[in-house]
């Protein structure tokens, strides 16, 4: 008999040390010391710690005083009536189990006990064994009432966290994301990490790559002084059904000053892309996440979840912990100091934000006020709501990529439309410079020698006659003559109107309106400038005619397709344009007569064009020169003062 107590002891003890919790008691209440200290001796040897209390007004104290988890209740107390404390109890202490004992065995007593509030009954007189059992399936019913209704608190927030997520999803759908959207959704985001019903985390912090790649930058945070103000967003959620970004939009302004100091710290996260030993550099490169707990060593190890059915499985999360140095078999990794430093915080988590074809950053999370350990359970919301921020992200860039292309392509019309003119006038100087050559081979000459030959015999002629015929020959030629003049000086170039221009993008416009010809001749064009941009004082009109003719010339000298390269450089006060086609080219013996008003090649039009080029680089203090470029092709150079 002694062993069967005592293996009854051993399997009870470890059974109630999880059903009494945080110091809880029970509390015996009868007025028969005879029945309370024997059932102390045995609850307390069978591992039930217990208090006894004689009348209603001695457990009314040790309710107020101490935790207790189950009440063994008799009807008959001498100050009060047990059922009439019944009430009393479970209003003012619900989470207290109580088991009426009864010295009578009525059906209606029972009844009553049970509608009041009582968790069983036991009728006297009955055995200590009976009674400690009754008392442990109360304790298990008070604790599966328990775990119930964390376990329903958990469905809740996993509800509104789903609910959000879906909020954010349609957001993203219904919308393009400008930068002042992104925010919100940002925002809406790191609400949902530190509220209450969220995640719960006290801090969250957003850190990013910056426009070049460069640099992960703190771009926004939420922190303890948003606490209170994020269980309030939650509680007015559920009064609105949910309008949870319009409330988050709301509260911008206030979480800007009500965030100053976490949002301090955000922007003191900078962290250089080339430091792969950096958690942060690793967490968003690696595509995984990190956890952080405060230890002197620091190594990789890989995480473990446990399942609903007990079993184990990896998720891919990283947690940082210490092993004794006998035992360190991974390589050990730097501890983040700086980053510790910064947060003023040894514990935290870390998760990537990522597109299958781009990083973006992290979010950090961590409990810098309450020390609550972080659960595995919010590492793998965590990463569901770094998923929805980086979907943001991504259609974000994408909306601004297309928006810049947009933009880029009314500037290009625009300028086209502006051009169309320019393009006509330069077409007309092509055409008259080619009519000018053929008239000054075809013309000249002969109107020269009619001229002179007309006049001399003006002179020795004295019949009035012939005098009069010679004179209109004479007249004709001069007009002939003065057409040719006239027709010169309209090909020649204007007075020149300085202004200050940026030379890339008088060159950048011009070539965009030969992008319809390039692609038809299959010459695709690159143009690399210093920074910052040369800027020169010169005459708009006429230097785009000049770059006008270049690109021309080597659009049209790469017939079956090729590579044009506009090369700006700055060297001694002077900006140097380099115009370099994949053409055949220019045999080096023709080069000097290249830029002569007469020369012609098939390739290179007339020759009139870089005529102009020359006369009008020349105008402006420059020089200009053509020379055969190596691996085959031109290079024409524009050289022309700051």
């Amino acid at each position: 008999m002694v062993e069967a107590v005592s293996g009854l002891h051993q399997h009870v003890s470890i059974a109630l040390g999880q059903l009494l919790q945080n110091g809880e008691i029970v509390a015996i209440v009868d007025d028969d010391a005879a029945i309370r200290e024997p059932l102390k001796f045995y609850f307390e040897e069978h591992g039930l710690p217990m208090v006894e209390c004689a009348s209603a007004v001695d457990l009314m104290q040790v309710l107020a005083s101490r935790n207790v988890a189950l009440v063994l209740l008799d009807i008959g107390l001498p100050d009060t009536d047990g059922l009439s404390l019944l009430p009393q109890i479970v209003d003012q202490y619900p989470d207290t189990a109580v088991v009426m004992l009864t010295g009578v065995a009525d059906l209606r007593v029972v009844l009553d006990c049970i509608r009041k509030g009582a968790t069983d009954y036991l009728s006297k007189p009955v055995q200590f064994e009976e009674i400690f059992h009754v008392a442990r399936k109360a304790l298990e019913k008070r604790w599966l009432i328990f775990e119930n209704r964390k376990y329903q608190e958990e469905l809740e927030e996993a509800h509104f966290r789903i609910q959000l997520l879906h909020q954010l999803s349609l957001k993203m759908n219904t919308v393009y994301l400008s930068t002042g959207e992104l925010d919100q959704i940002l925002r809406a985001v790191l609400v949902g990490i530190t509220s209450k019903e969220g995640l719960g985390f006290n801090r969250a912090f957003l850190v990013m790559f910056d426009d070049d790649g460069r640099f992960l930058r703190g771009r926004m945070a939420i922190g303890p002084s948003s606490r209170a103000e994020a269980g309030r967003v939650w509680g007015e959620i559920q009064e609105r059904e949910l309008d949870f970004l319009e409330i988050v939009d709301n509260l911008k302004e206030t979480s800007t000053t009500q965030d100053a100091a976490v949002n301090a710290i955000a922007r003191a996260l900078v962290v250089s892309a080339k430091d792969k030993e950096n958690i942060l550099i690793s967490s968003v490169l690696g595509r995984r996440s990190y956890r952080v707990s405060p230890e002197n060593g620091w190594v990789p190890v890989p995480l473990e979840r446990r399942n609903g059915n007990g079993g184990r499985r990896n998720n891919g999360t990283i947690m940082y912990e210490r092993r004794e140095k006998e035992e360190e078999a991974a390589p050990v990794l730097a501890a983040p100091r700086d980053l510790i430093n910064i947060l003023d915080e040894d514990s935290f988590v870390v998760v990537p934000l990522y597109s299958p074809g781009r990083s973006f950053g992290v979010i950090i999370a961590d409990n810098y006020v309450t020390r609550r350990d972080i659960q595995d359970s919010h590492i793998g919301a965590l990463e569901l709501f770094a998923s929805q921020a980086s979907l943001a992200i991504e259609q974000s860039l994408l909306h601004n990529e297309r928006q810049r292309k947009i933009a880029e392509l009314e500037a290009v019309n625009q300028e086209l439309d502006r051009s169309k003119d320019l393009l006509v006038e330069a077409e007309r100087y092509s055409a008259l410079g080619h009519m000018a050559a053929q008239l000054v081979h075809i013309i000249r000459n002969p109107i020269t020698s009619i001229g002179g030959v007309s006049r001399i015999l003006s002179k020795k002629n004295v019949d009035p006659e012939w005098a009069k015929y010679l004179n209109v020959i004479i007249h004709e030629t001069e007009r002939v003559e003065s057409t040719l003049e006239d027709l010169f000086a309209f090909v020649g170039q204007g007075e020149i109107h300085k202004e200050e221009l940026g030379l890339c993008e008088v060159i950048k416009k011009t070539a965009l309106l030969l992008q319809s010809s390039m692609a038809k001749h299959s010459v695709t064009w690159e143009m690399e400038c210093p920074d910052p941009e040369p800027v020169i004082q010169g005459d708009m009109h006429q230097l785009r005619q000049v770059f006008l003719h270049l690109f021309k010339n080597a659009v049209e000298a790469m017939a079956d397709g090729g590579k044009l390269t506009i090369v700006v450089a700055v060297a001694e006060g002077q900006a140097i344009v380099s115009v370099i086609d994949t053409g055949p080219g220019i045999p080096e013996s023709y080069l000097d007569k290249a830029k002569d008003p007469f020369f012609t090649t098939k390739t290179y039009g007339t020759g009139m064009g870089l005529t102009l080029v020359e006369r009008i680089v020349s105008a402006h203090g420059g020089s200009f020169s053509l020379k055969p470029y190596p691996g085959g092709g031109l290079e024409a150079r524009v050289v022309l003062p700051l």
